[in-house]
């Protein structure tokens, strides 16, 4: 495989990375998204702006509305204009978008841009009209996507022995709600468990690192809260907490893998651990079992059982012997 075919493939993959790492570093609930050189945002004729577009309407519908791009840099900048869906990401659960290679089904597929490619000015702007078509058949519910502006330049990168290109992307955020029923519904799934304990007890510390998949199984956005609850022996509480790492936009239909470290867990207990999500309308609770005991206390255990199997293997053969 050659230098060429190599930089094609990687800029490919490096693209649709940074287009959904760009748009979360666009600015928050204030501002247009922006990653210093240029931005995009919908167009409006209030001073005070709209950060992203939100929108609603009926299966069958057409909306129309207008995007802008500014050029920050003192160079003309050439964008390519497409729409995609958003989705979480696995790493984290963050708001992410589809590349423009990846097949689109919804907004993605729904919304262009009046111009496919535009050409901004230095310090300059352009106002471009976004048409979205909804489908008659589209399903009630939110359907977030983006509006995104990609720089086809390829940045190139050193990455050892292999050349690499970047193409950079920023994009406006578009939350579209089909209008219809709408039914939160979150779950959470594959709970597990899993220690690391010092050899000796008492002479180090141990820690559990807990797992799960918290899904979005309803047609709208949530913002789920996940409560950690572990119980010991005798129904004693030794751990509650709220979780913080978990994203404050899960999409409809998106499922994300998280994690949460326990430090200090007990080394010798037997208990269950639960989580409980809550968002909109829906609650919803999941549990899993542990046994914690160090190695050492295992393995002592494992002996005792093996010579009392062993002392009750000799004492059957005498008998049927003295039989």
């Amino acid at each position: 495989m050659g230098a060429r075919t190599v930089r094609s493939k990687l800029s490919v993959l490096l693209s649709a990375l940074l287009t959904g790492a760009l748009i979360l570093l666009g600015a928050p609930a204030a501002g247009a998204a922006d990653n210093g050189s240029w931005s995009v945002f919908p167009a409006t004729a209030d001073a005070g702006g709209r950060p992203y577009f939100y929108l609603s309407a009926d299966p069958g519908a057409t909306l129309t509305d207008r995007v802008t791009v500014t050029n920050k840099t003192g160079t003309p900048l050439t964008f390519r204009l497409y729409a995609a869906d958003a989705y979480n990401t696995a790493r984290d659960g963050g708001f992410a978008v589809r590349s423009r290679a990846e097949k689109q089904r919804a907004v993605g597929a729904w919304a262009t841009a009046g111009r496919d490619r535009v050409t901004v000015k230095p310090h300059g702007s352009v106002t471009v009209p976004v048409t979205i078509r909804v489908p008659e058949d589209a399903e009630p519910g939110d359907h977030p996507g983006a509006l995104v502006a990609l720089d086809e330049r390829i940045d190139p990168a050193d990455a050892g022995a292999v050349a690499v290109g970047i193409q950079k992307a920023v994009g406006a955020r578009i939350y579209l709600r089909v209008n219809g029923p709408t039914m939160p519904a979150l779950s959470v799934d594959d709970v597990k468990v899993e220690h690391t304990q010092p050899l000796v007890p008492g002479t180090g510390t141990s820690r559990a690192v807990i797992s799960y998949t918290l899904r979005n199984r309803g047609n709208v956005t949530l913002d789920p809260e996940v409560a950690l609850k572990a119980k010991g022996l005798f129904g004693r509480t030794l751990l509650a907490r709220d979780l913080k790492h978990v994203p404050s936009e899960l999409l409809p239909h998106q499922a994300v893998r998280l994690t949460e470290e326990w430090a200090g867990a007990p080394q010798l207990e037997w208990g269950e651990i639960t989580l409980t999500a809550t968002a909109r309308e829906t609650r919803e609770s999941a549990s899993a079992s542990y046994f914690a005991l160090p190695w050492l206390v295992a393995g002592v255990l494992v002996a005792l059982l093996a010579g009392g199997a062993a002392l009750w293997t000799r004492a059957r053969r005498r008998r049927r012997r003295a039989a």
